[in-house]
């Protein structure tokens, strides 16, 4: 829940850093070793998570725009016609 007020907050990307390294060693300093992973995580990749704080944007639609082309192409499994499928995808979620 802390970490979600983070990201919740209208705080500066300095101010977000300064807050995540603030739940970094609190949490570090309980012991959990499955938290442990997820800062590993954060860490390796904060300045792309962090730069949510620059324009407050995620790339969330693209990844579930992603994951639906993923089904659909499953559901068609062959597709011979390159241009049909296509259009079959504009026109189911565009």
């Amino acid at each position: 829940m802390e970490l979600r007020s983070i990201f919740n907050a209208k705080i500066s990307l300095t101010k977000a850093m300064e807050r995540m390294n603030k739940w970094y060693e609190k949490e570090m300093e309980l012991g959990n070793s499955n938290f442990r992973s997820v800062i590993r995580t954060f860490k390796k990749h904060a300045p792309t998570i962090l730069n949510y704080f620059r324009r407050r944007s995620t790339n969330a639609s693209a990844e579930s725009f992603n994951s639906k082309v993923k089904i659909f192409r499953s559901q068609m499994r062959v597709v011979r016609d390159r241009n049909f499928f296509i259009f079959r995808l504009v026109k189911l979620y565009a």
